[in-house]
This record gives structure tokens, C-alpha cells and sequence, in this order.
């Protein structure tokens, strides 16, 4: 529904082509959208990066009251100034691949990048990660797992992962993000949900 003007929305594509596909794909996007004030925009080119949808969970073991936090290099954070904070304190997450629904992901990436058994499983939210350049749509997940033997190197040598896994008090999480060590949207907007519903989520997943 709409929030602020009633209006019927509609778009339409005048062009589409495949600049770039590799790894990732980038397409370039020729379109023209119906303006608020009536009638339409100027005839308007954008380039979109594809990398499909994406699943991240967020592990937390409500009896220890602990977080699984992975740390990897990620190219995108090259720019900063000191070479160290490349590397990225994140949560685990993990693209849909054929055949797959983001569930799957989220278990086969809980043991993929952290050796963790999901024993249950709810839904966060949908989100687009940055809209404006990018079709990827993430899936949120919170899985209840067991962090006392958690700890260690994973990932997958043929996509060459390299992450360092642990486990963490929930209130030393929260601490880092309050100080900025947290950088990447995702793992920020699990930590934060986690700090709003914490409470009602030990009450529901305590033995």
C-alpha cells in the first residue's frame, strides 16, 4: 500500500542488455517509471549487479547466550585505510543455489562455514541489501544451535573460504557493534533484532 500518495505505479523497460558476466553479472537497464506528480520520467539508464538472492543466519545458543560470529576477507571493504579491516566480522550467510529454498541454505551454510547444527529455525525478515544498485534480496534467518564445541577455521576450499568462527557472549557482540567494529548491514540488522527480541527468544527456545 502506498504511504504517502495514492497513485498507480507502473514502469516500463525499454532496454535490457548483459554488460559484464562472470562471477557476478552486471546488466544495464533502460527504463522510464511514472513520476508522483503525474505522467512519466525522462528515459533513464542504470547499470545492476546480479549475484541472485541470499540467505544470512544469525546462530545464537539462548542457554549460553552466545553468537556465532565468523570473521572473512571481503574485497568490498579494500578501501579502508588499514589493510587488517578487510577483514570482516560477519554472520553466517550464503547464496541460494538452484533447487534450493533459503531454509536449505541456512542450514547447509551453518555447517558449511561454521560447523553448527541448526536445531530450529525462524524467519527475520526480507530485505534488499542496497537497492539502488543491486537486485540481491537477502533472507533473514535466527537459528537456535548448540555453541559449546563451536570454535575453529571453515569454509570451502573450492570457493576459497577462509573464516575464522567463534562464539561470543551476546552482550560483547553488542558492545562491538556500539563501538563500530561491526561494519557489514547485515550482520548489524541480526545483532540488532536480537537485542529487541532476546528476551522473548530465551523464554521460547530455553529448555
Amino acid at each position: 500500500a502506498p504511504l504517502l500518495i495514492d497513485m498507480t505505479k507502473q514502469f516500463e523497460i525499454i532496454k535490457e542488455k548483459t554488460v559484464y558476466n562472470g562471477f557476478f553479472k552486471l546488466k544495464e537497464f533502460t527504463v522510464k517509471h511514472t513520476l508522483y506528480k503525474g505522467g512519466w520520467s525522462n528515459t533513464i539508464t542504470r547499470e545492476l549487479f546480479h549475484r541472485g538472492n541470499c540467505v544470512a543466519v544469525l546462530l545464537y545458543d539462548p542457554d549460553r547466550d552466545e553468537v556465532v560470529i565468523i570473521e572473512q576477507f571481503r574485497i568490498g571493504a579494500l578501501q579502508l585505510p588499514n589493510p587488517e579491516q578487510a577483514w570482516l566480522l560477519e554472520v553466517v550467510a550464503g547464496a541460494i543455489e538452484e533447487g534450493e529454498t533459503a531454509e536449505d541454505v541456512a542450514y547447509r551454510e551453518s555447517v558449511e562455514e561454521a560447523g553448527c547444527e541448526i536445531q530450529e529455525l525462524i524467519k527475520v525478515n526480507d530485505f534488499f541489501t542496497s537497492p539502488g544498485g543491486t537486485s540481491e534480496l537477502l533472507t533473514l534467518y535466527c537459528g537456535k544451535v548448540d555453541t559449546s564445541n563451536v570454535g575453529g577455521l571453515y569454509g570451502l576450499d573450492h570457493e576459497d573460504e577462509d573464516i575464522s568462527v567463534r562464539a561470543m557472549k551476546f552482550d560483547d557482540v553488542y558492545q562491538l557493534l556500539l563501538d563500530g567494529k561491526i561494519l557489514s548491514a547485515i550482520p548489524i540488522i541480526a545483532i540488532q533484532w536480537l537485542k529487541i527480541n532476546r528476551n522473548d527468544l530465551r523464554n521460547q527456545w530455553q529448555k
